[in-house]
C-alpha cells in the first residue's frame, strides 16, 4: 500500500529551512530588496541544500506551501470573486469588498490579491533554492537530479503562471540572489510562459511516473504533463496541448472514476439529510481523494493530522449560507430555524441541519449562473447530473430546510411546502454543492455540545484535489476548439457529463462553443479551479487562435487587454463572461447597490474591463528604487514608455547585475 506524502518528512532539515520560508517576506518593506532571495544572512547553506536531505527539506517546504493555495480558503476564495462565479455574501460587514472597480488599487490590495504576489514569489525561492544547489550535491546520479530539478521546475511554474495571469508582466527570478538587488525590471509575461514551457518540458522527460513512486502527494509526472498542456495553450501552441492530453489520458494509467469507490462517508446527520452513495460524493470525500483505487487524481494537497502537516479547511462555514440567520421567519414572523447541539432540549436529529450542511457564514456568495443558469441546458435542467442532484443528496437546495424551532406552527414541515422569509437573500439563502464543501468536522463531532461545524478543523481529514483527468479532458476540448475541431471539443466535455450521469450530452458539431467548455468548467471544478486565472488564461488563448466566444467575438492579442470601462462593449473574455453571467455584476448595468440590513451598509458591485489584470503592488515598485517595474494598464503608476524584458533570456542574465 502507498503512502501519503506526510509534511513531517525531512523534519530536521525543514527547521534548518524553516528560516528562509519565514524570514524573507516578499512586499513588506522590511528588506532593502523586495525580491531578496538571499539566505545567506540567516544561516550557511552549504551545510544544508548541498545534501539529499536538504533537496527534499526544500521541496518538502514547496509542497506544502503549494497546499495553501487549495485549503487556507482565502485564495479560492478570492478568485471566485474575480470570476462569474460569486461575489461577496457577508452583508453584516459594512466594508464588504464589492466595489472592484475603485477599490482594488496599487495601494489597497483587497481581498488575498497581495496573497497571491507574496506567496508566489515565496513559492518560487523554495524551488529556486533547488535550482541553486542542486549541482553542489555529490553522489546523485542523472535520473535523481533531473527528477529534483524538475519537481522544483514544477513548482517555480506553478507559481509563475499563476502571477502571468494575475498580474500580467512581472519581474523573473530563477536563481537565488546572492547581494541585495534593487534594479529589477518587469518581464513580458509571453517570456515568462515561453520560459515555463520549456521548464515543464524538462520536467515531464524526468519526473517519475505516479506509479513509480512510493507516496501519494508529491509531484509527479501526471501532474508535470497536466502543467505542461496549459503552458502549451498559454503559448499557442494547441496541437502539442491536444498531444500531451493524449498521452495522460490514453496512455498514462489514469481513468475518470465511473462507480462508487472507497470510503463511504454520509452526511453529518443522515436522518436529516441523507446521501445516496454515488461516484460524485465519493470522488469528493478528502478520505478517498489520494487513495489508489482512486485513478482520477493526477496531484493532491496532503492535508490531515496536526501541527504542521494540517491546515484547518472551514468550507461549509466560508462557502454556505447563513441559513440559521435569526432573520430568517416563519409566516408568522417566529424564527425559522436554530442551531442545537445534541445535548440541546429541542434537538431532533431529523432536524439536524447544523451537522448535516454546516454552520455557514457567506464568505462568498455563487452568481445566479453558478447556482441555476449554468445547470439549464437545452431549455431544461439536467435532472440526470449527479453534481446538481438533491435527490442523492450532493446538491442542497435551501427550500429543503424544515422548520426546526419548537415555537413555531410550521414545526417539521419543510421550507418548499411552507416558504419562510428571508431579508437578506445574499448572505441567507442560496442552493450549494453539499458534495464540494462538505468537510468532516472531527473536533465538533466529538463534543455532544458543539454548535460550531464549519468544516475540517485540527485533526479531520481534508486532502483536496489539485489536478486531476476531468480537467485534462476539458483542457484537451480546449486545444481542439482552438484548433478548429468544434465536434471533437465537444466530445470530451461529453465524457465528463457521461461520468455525471448526466441526460443532456452536448451535439458534437460546429454548433460547440468555448463557452461550452468554460460552462462544465464551472459545473465540474468548482473550488478546484482558480477561476480568474483560467478565464485571463483563456482569454489570450482566444486571442491566438482567432477563434470566437460563444457571442461570436474576436479578440485583437494587442488591444483585448488594454481597455477600461465598465460598458458592455469590448474587454477580453474574462470581462465578457463577467458582466455576461455574474448577476451582481449586471450586463447592460453600471454595477447593482444594495443596501444591507444587516450592517447597514450600501454596497456597490461593480468591476472594469482593467481588472483582468490585478495592480502590481505600490510597495514592490518604490522598494526597486534602482529601476521601474511595469505597473498594469487602468491603475495609477501605469507608464506605456517603462521598459520590460521581452524574452526571458535577457531577464535571466540581468538577475546577476546590481547597482
Amino acid at each position: 500500500m502507498k503512502k501519503i506524502y506526510n509534511f513531517k518528512l525531512a523534519r530536521l532539515s525543514l527547521k534548518t529551512c524553516a528560516t528562509v520560508a519565514l524570514g524573507s517576506i516578499i512586499a513588506t518593506g522590511c528588506s532593502d530588496s523586495f525580491l531578496d532571495q538571499d539566505p545567506l544572512s540567516f544561516y550557511e547553506p552549504a551545510a544544508t541544500y548541498t545534501t539529499e536531505s536538504g533537496l527534499k527539506a526544500a521541496l518538502t517546504t514547496s509542497d506544502k506551501h503549494i497546499r495553501d493555495y487549495y485549503v487556507t480558503g482565502d485564495p479560492l476564495k478570492t478568485e471566485l470573486l474575480f470570476s462569474d462565479m460569486g461575489v461577496r455574501g457577508k452583508t453584516d460587514d459594512k466594508n464588504m469588498f464589492t466595489n472592484v472597480d475603485e477599490r482594488l488599487t496599487p495601494t489597497q490590495l483587497k481581498e488575498s490579491v497581495g496573497w497571491f504576489w507574496s506567496e508566489g514569489y515565496a513559492g518560487i525561492k523554495y524551488a529556486n533554492t533547488v535550482c541553486s544547489y542542486i549541482d553542489l550535491v555529490e553522489g546523485l546520479d542523472e535520473a535523481t537530479r533531473n527528477a529534483y530539478l524538475g519537481r522544483a521546475y514544477f513548482h517555480r511554474s506553478f507559481r509563475y503562471l499563476m502571477l502571468a495571469f494575475q498580474f500580467n508582466d512581472v519581474p523573473l527570478l530563477t536563481k537565488l540572489i546572492e547581494v541585495p538587488k534593487i534594479n529589477f525590471k518587469s518581464t513580458s509575461k509571453e517570456a515568462i510562459l515561453e520560459m515555463i514551457t520549456k521548464d515543464m518540458e524538462f520536467a515531464v522527460e524526468w519526473v517519475p511516473e505516479q506509479a513509480d513512486m512510493d507516496t501519494y502527494g508529491m509531484v509527479n509526472k501526471g501532474a508535470c504533463r497536466q502543467l505542461l498542456i496549459k503552458c502549451y495553450l498559454a503559448t499557442g501552441q494547441f496541437q502539442k496541448a491536444k498531444e500531451q492530453a493524449d498521452i495522460l489520458i490514453d496512455q498514462s494509467g489514469f481513468a475518470l472514476m465511473q462507480d462508487g469507490f472507497g470510503s463511504f462517508i454520509n452526511s453529518g446527520e443522515p436522518q436529516t439529510w441523507n446521501i445516496t452513495r454515488n461516484v460524485i460524493w465519493d470522488l469528493h470525500r478528502p478520505e478517498n481523494k489520494l487513495i489508489k483505487a482512486n485513478k482520477e487524481v493526477l496531484l493532491g494537497a496532503v492535508n490531515m493530522g496536526s501541527g504542521d502537516s494540517f491546515s484547518g479547511f472551514s468550507t461549509m462555514r466560508r462557502y454556505g449560507p447563513f441559513w440559521n440567520d435569526s432573520k430568517l421567519k416563519d409566516p408568522d414572523g417566529v424564527s425559522a430555524v436554530k442551531n442545537y447541539s445534541r445535548t440541546h432540549g429541542s434537538y431532533n436529529e431529523e432536524l439536524d441541519f447544523l451537522r448535516a450542511i454546516g454552520r455557514g457564514i457567506a464568505d462568498v456568495r455563487p452568481s445566479y449562473f453558478a447556482t441555476t443558469s449554468v445547470w439549464h441546458l437545452d431549455g431544461s435542467v439536467d435532472d440526470g447530473d449527479l453534481r446538481h442532484n438533491s435527490t442523492v443528496g450532493n446538491w442542497f437546495p435551501m427550500d429543503s430546510l424544515k422548520y426546526n424551532n419548537p415555537s413555531s406552527n410550521y414545526y417539521g414541515q419543510s421550507f418548499a411546502d411552507v416558504p419562510a422569509s428571508c431579508p437578506d437573500t445574499i448572505r441567507a439563502y442560496f442552493d450549494f454543492p453539499l458534495y464540494k464543501i462538505y468537510l468532516k468536522d472531527e473536533v465538533a463531532e466529538s463534543k455532544l455540545n458543539s454548535t460550531n461545524f464549519a468544516g475540517a478543523s485540527l485533526g479531520s481529514v481534508a486532502h483536496w484535489y489539485i489536478y486531476r483527468l476531468a480537467e485534462t479532458y476539458l483542457l484537451r476540448a480546449e486545444a481542439n476548439y482552438y484548433l478548429g475541431n468544434a465536434a471533437l471539443a465537444a466530445k470530451d466535455v461529453n465524457e465528463v457529463r457521461k461520468r455525471a450521469k448526466c441526460s443532456y450530452l452536448y451535439p458534437e458539431d460546429a454548433s460547440f462553443t468555448i463557452g461550452d467548455i468554460m460552462d462544465e468548467r464551472a459545473r465540474e471544478l468548482y473550488l478546484e479551479e482558480f477561476r480568474h486565472v483560467e478565464l485571463s488564461r483563456v482569454s489570450l488563448c482566444l486571442a491566438l487562435s482567432g477563434q470566437p466566444d460563444e457571442w461570436g467575438n474576436t479578440y485583437d492579442i494587442n488591444t483585448y487587454d488594454m481597455q477600461e470601462g465598465t460598458d458592455q462593449v469590448g474587454g477580453s473574455y474574462w470581462y465578457q463572461r463577467v458582466i455576461h453571467y455574474n448577476d451582481f455584476y449586471q450586463l447592460g448595468n453600471d454595477g447593482i447597490t444594495i443596501n444591507s440590513n444587516n450592517s447597514g451598509g450600501i454596497y456597490t458591485y461593480k468591476i472594469n474591463k482593467k481588472n483582468l489584470y490585478w495592480p502590481v503592488p505600490n510597495s514592490s515598485i518604490t522598494q526597486n528604487s534602482k529601476d521601474i517595474l511595469s505597473q498594469n494598464f487602468g491603475y495609477d503608476g501605469y507608464d506605456a514608455d517603462v521598459t520590460v524584458w521581452q524574452n526571458w533570456e535577457d531577464a535571466v542574465a540581468d538577475e546577476s547585475k546590481v547597482e
